[in-house]
């Protein structure tokens, strides 16, 4: 069958990258972080409830993870620069939705738009495409790509923050359309390079040879990295969104605790540093092994050692930062770059579901167990993923070892 993979991208390998991870900061920033600093001012001005405000963003995050399979499809059958540049419409379309909307129904219904535009554009999309383009090369690119994504919330926090006060809200996310309209659109359209159409698979062929479809023993290999992958978003969503009420629940204070709480954004960039500068000659499934250690041990120690709360929040950073990288390469080193972008949609699936249920699932959890009883959980969890993680790594290394060979 012949490649999918771009051979000779006509566009420079620096140039994509760039026009992907600025990409990144600004659908990041003006989707997934957006209620942080808008919640409660559409609060303040429509009367809409915070619940329903959050919860806008949970149903668009469903929307995301339902469209995925289907923008894998996409990305494998038309390459990644038609699908970014429609996720950036998408968005704009659903910024102007929430701009307009007279009420609830109607900026949920936004909230859905920009979810399809969440799950075109986001990390998963993202690599896709740099898998396309430069197949089992395309790890540094990753990893430079997750960098950029880092800042999103550094960058556009403060902005959104700024622009709430100048224009309000709903001038707020007037902006962000028009930003997607004339920054990132244009990026992809013209520095994303075009690649040819992959040739339809063939109903008579073996069915080893239809993109995405892998054979017997590469199945449980997939089917324990979507767990693995799910889990380790459950956990880290869980984390992210309660954060301060568990470091408050170990005894510090909430200035104390949004101060710790500040470490994650750091720590994650940090890690994803690390990894680009010592990580590129390690196999990919260390790097995963790595990431679920410290989620692990950093919610042990927050939980049998509250006086390392620093410590554990660091060391959780790093391992969250890491784990976007690996959502990307372990894929593309177990299962190779043939249908790199089906697979990818498939696995963005159950992840995309449980970082939407995750943050409900802690209120629950604090409810019915306390934070302590949430944190043992957590805790409990990640030593699991981390267990999982192990039977992956011998199938990891045989499978590269397969493909060097040939």
């Amino acid at each position: 069958m012949a490649s999918a993979v771009a051979h000779a991208p006509d566009r420079p390998r620096m140039a994509v990258i760039s026009a992907i991870g600025l990409g990144q900061i600004l659908s990041w920033g003006s989707t997934y972080y957006l209620p942080a600093v808008l919640a409660v001012p559409i609060e303040r001005d429509t009367g809409w409830s915070l619940g329903w405000i959050f919860g806008a963003l949970s149903v668009g995050l469903v929307a995301s993870g339902l469209v995925s399979p289907l923008v894998g499809r996409l990305i494998h059958r038309h390459g990644g620069r038609p699908v970014l540049g429609g996720a950036a419409a998408l968005i704009a379309l659903g910024q102007l939705g929430l701009w307009a909307a007279p009420n609830l129904a109607v900026f949920v219904a936004a909230w859905v738009v920009i979810g399809l535009g969440m799950g075109a554009g986001l990390y998963d999309p993202a690599f896709s495409t740099l898998g396309r383009l430069y197949g089992e090369a395309a790890r540094s690119a990753i990893t430079k790509v997750t960098l950029f994504g880092g800042f999103a919330s550094t960058v556009c926090w403060p902005l959104t923050a700024l622009l709430e006060a100048w224009v309000g809200w709903r001038g707020a996310c007037l902006a962000y359309a028009l930003v997607h309209l004339a920054v990132v659109l244009p990026c992809y359209l013209l520095l994303v390079p075009k690649e040819a159409r992959a040739p339809e698979a063939s109903a008579t062929g073996p069915a080893g040879a239809r993109p995405g479809h892998l054979p017997p023993e590469q199945r449980l290999a997939f089917n324990l990295l979507a767990i693995v992958f799910t889990l380790a978003y459950a956990v880290m969503t869980v984390i992210a969104v309660h954060l301060l009420t568990l470091l408050q629940a170990r005894g510090l204070e909430l200035a104390a605790a949004v101060a710790l709480g500040a470490l994650v954004g750091p720590a994650q960039v940090g890690g994803r540093v690390l990894e680009m500068v010592f990580g590129r000659g390690a196999h990919p499934i260390w790097t995963l092994v790595v990431s679920s250690g410290l989620v692990a041990l950093g919610a042990i120690l927050l939980l049998v050692v509250p006086g390392w709360a620093a410590a554990a929040i660091i060391l959780y950073g790093i391992g969250s930062g890491l784990r976007s990288i690996v959502r990307g390469t372990v894929p593309l080193v177990l299962f190779g770059k043939e249908g790199y972008a089906i697979l990818m949609g498939r696995l963005s699936v159950p992840t995309l579901l449980a970082t939407a249920a995750a943050p409900m699932l802690g209120v629950w959890a604090l409810g019915a167990f306390g934070p302590e009883g949430t944190l043992i959980a957590l805790a409990i969890a990640g030593v699991v993923n981390l267990a999982l993680v192990a039977p992956l790594v011998p199938l990891a290394i045989r499978r590269s070892g397969r493909a060097a060979a040939e």
